[in-house]
């Protein structure tokens, strides 16, 4: 019975002295301390797209690395992150520009605000335009040596259209950010 107790009293000593050498690590300071212009790393926890998401849409993901400010961690890897989706605006297949906007609301339960990450896509007019007078001239070369001018002015026609169809189909240009996806904020 003596050697139970004291090889119970020698291993009490040992975890004393290990949690010395090891002291816990010091609680984060609460989120809502985070000063204007710090850095947010989040990786998305699902799949954003200017198609399919729509102004006021919620989503999740979790801190990419410490948020940190004065050698103290306000918020640790991996603690979860809520945003909204603040502007989406699909493509269209001939015009208009698809737009993605988004901002966190909260970290690890506490509510932050920080500016946009605003990303807007490409503008169609150049690419439509070779599309369709591309497919123009093609027609009417095509037209001219099958039936002279007035052949021309059908395979330009043709050709345009065939141009015209062509863009509309490969057209749609919207802005998708896949899961797992590391986006940059800033708090403010």
């Amino acid at each position: 019975m003596r050697l139970g107790k004291l090889f119970l009293a020698i291993l009490t000593a040992a975890m004393a002295l290990q949690a010395q050498d090891n002291p816990p690590p010091p609680p984060p300071v609460a989120a809502s301390n985070i000063p204007a212009g710090t850095e947010i790393n989040v990786r998305l926890g699902e799949t954003l797209s200017s198609d399919k998401s729509k102004a006021g849409d919620r989503w999740q993901g979790t801190l990419q690395r410490d948020v940190t400010v004065d050698n103290n961690i306000l918020a640790r890897r991996g603690d979860p992150v809520e945003g909204t989706v603040v502007a989406a605006v699909p493509s269209g297949h001939l015009a208009g520009q698809a737009e993605l906007d988004l901002a966190v609301t909260s970290v690890n339960g506490i509510p932050v605000s920080t500016d946009s990450l605003n990303r807007s896509g490409r503008d169609h007019a150049k690419r439509n335009v070779a599309a369709i007078g591309g497919g123009a001239v093609l027609g009417a070369i095509i037209g001219a040596a099958a039936g002279g001018g007035a052949g021309a002015a059908i395979g330009a026609g043709s050709g345009a259209a065939v141009g015209t169809g062509g863009a509309a189909a490969t057209g749609k240009k919207d802005i998708k950010y896949p899961v797992e996806t590391v986006l940059r904020f800033y708090s403010r």
